[in-house]
């Protein structure tokens, strides 16, 4: 009689804790000083089926050559300073748990006319070797962000990878006039500093596909949600609001 060899069972990959928990609506914890919570508490995230517009995913992407360096190691450094890798002008605001799953960052960044765009985004995955984003409601692009780091034959590279629609109808006519322009300005300014981090230089190759032509009008209500003209509103009050808080101590005094 012939024993039968057991057969082992491949082991499940368990990678729950590098996801955030589901949740209704962000809630956002401290305010950090200089940052404005404007489009962000109470909001919900928006991937790519509740955007407006046509689907793009964009691919930024930056070899890190001559230098010794592993993926993990470029992933805990570009989540350590991951603001300070964006174009000036830009505030990413991360909490002081830093970026893992389920934190809650708000952004304010440069926009057309002077308006300072006040949004966030949700962390929605994070593990040594890559970390995901999806945006709130009001952002210009309803979708997903991954950035991640990875060696091959060649060595170490470090990318960004998008898959979004534009949020609303604004959203989406400023898109070939100004977002597609300032988005890829956006990831190749941050993944030259993230490689000058290291030593290193070199040139980022962008790949674009265009994956849905088609445009979700059921969306096109995002609008009144639209974290540049909430902003733009918000800006043009302050004197109002200066005025308000000036009488209000008055009549405390």
């Amino acid at each position: 009689m012939t024993s039968k060899t057991p057969v082992e069972t491949p082991k499940v990959r368990d990678d729950a804790a590098n996801w955030a928990v589901p949740a209704g609506r962000l809630r956002v914890g401290e305010v950090p000083p200089g940052a404005v919570n404007l489009n962000v508490t109470g909001r919900r995230l928006v991937g790519p089926v509740q955007g407006f517009g046509q689907l793009w995913q964009k691919t930024y992407r930056m070899r890190l050559d001559g230098i010794a360096i592993t993926p993990p190691d470029v992933i805990r450094e570009w989540k350590a300073n991951y603001g300070a890798f964006w174009p000036k002008g830009n505030h990413f605001y991360a909490p002081q748990a830093g970026i893992q799953p389920g934190v809650v960052v708000l952004i304010n960044g440069e926009s057309l006319g002077g308006v300072e765009v006040s949004t966030g985004i949700e962390v929605i995955y994070a593990d040594d070797e890559s970390f995901t984003f999806m945006n709130a409601e009001g952002h210009p692009a309803a979708g997903i962000v991954t950035f991640s780091a990875a060696r091959d034959e060649h060595g170490v590279s470090a990318q960004v990878q998008v898959l979004i629609r534009a949020d609303d109808p604004f959203y989406d006519v400023m898109l070939p006039i100004y977002g597609h322009r300032f988005e890829d300005q956006m990831w190749t300014k941050t993944l030259v500093a993230l490689a000058a981090h290291f030593g290193a230089h070199g040139d980022v190759t962008v790949e674009r596909i265009c994956v849905d032509r088609r445009r979700n009008w059921s969306q096109a209500k995002n609008i009144w949600r639209n974290a540049a003209i909430r902003s733009g509103f918000y800006m043009f009050g302050a004197p109002i609001r200066w005025v308000r808080r000036a009488l209000k101590e008055g009549r405390e005094a």
